[in-house]
């Protein structure tokens, strides 16, 4: 993860790191508890704003708690209990101290929740309440948990629905929306609807893609490989990572 952020806010653009579970040691760098009878020193973990991210995508939110204990974990106080030592995460916004970095970080950096379960849907105007800065929606995960799962890449009304209850509680509480796509035209679809963060493609699609059709012409004609090509591009994708 130090290399990918490094790597990423080198080429000017802004890190965010998607991690695993909303525990604090992941976030940033802290002890983590073992058991209710003592403490165990089991890994010394610089987390992702500690390794430089600029922002973070936490799933499996269900409660406002969920956030709040998030939120704890990656401001510094007064805001937050997260704590000042890390060497790395100033380089990585362009030249700046150490104090410049303390200063601007609890406003500058990006809190991004996803809403996946069906109770967060429940809780979602509480969750919105907070001080996080994005609600990103997984469809496919909100699908199964609200018992309409996406088939076929159909996706039923009542998920619709739900997502558009998420985003009327964002716009009310001033927050920003994202979403995860699986193709160009629903990215369209969804920031036409006013979403701020948008999926295009995920790698395990756009590679495969690719390939079939660099492959597909070398094979074929013109027209057959143009064919394909319109076939490929028309299928629906069925899962997040496609078929």
């Amino acid at each position: 993860m130090h290399e990918a952020v490094a790597a990423i806010a080198g080429c000017g653009v802004s890190p965010i790191v998607r991690i695993p579970a909303n525990e604090g040691w992941m976030v940033k760098s802290n002890l983590y508890t073992c058991d209710n009878s003592m403490w165990k020193l089991i890994e010394m973990c610089k987390g992702a704003l500690d390794s430089g991210a600029h922002g973070i995508i936490v799933p499996l939110i269900y409660t406002a708690d969920d956030t709040i204990k998030l939120l704890k974990s990656a401001k510094f106080p007064p805001q937050g209990q997260r704590g000042f030592g890390s060497p790395f995460p100033m380089e990585k916004f362009g030249i700046q101290t150490t104090t410049e970095y303390l200063h601007q970080a609890n406003d500058a950096l990006l809190t991004i929740v996803q809403i996946e379960t069906k109770e967060a849907l429940q809780n979602i105007d509480a969750i919105a309440q907070t001080a996080v800065d994005c609600l990103f929606i997984g469809p496919f995960d909100l699908g199964n948990n609200i018992g309409h799962p996406i088939i076929d890449g159909k996706m039923d009304d009542e998920l619709h629905e739900a997502i558009a209850t998420i985003q009327r509680s964002a716009k009310e509480h001033n927050k920003s929306t994202g979403i995860y796509c699986t193709s160009g035209d629903q990215a369209r679809h969804y920031a036409d609807q006013g979403f701020h963060m948008i999926s295009v493609a995920a790698d395990m699609i756009a590679l495969p893609t690719f390939l079939t059709s660099a492959l597909t012409s070398a094979k074929g004609s013109y027209v057959h490989s143009a064919l394909n090509i319109a076939k490929g591009a028309a299928a629906k994708m069925t899962g997040p990572y496609g078929r």
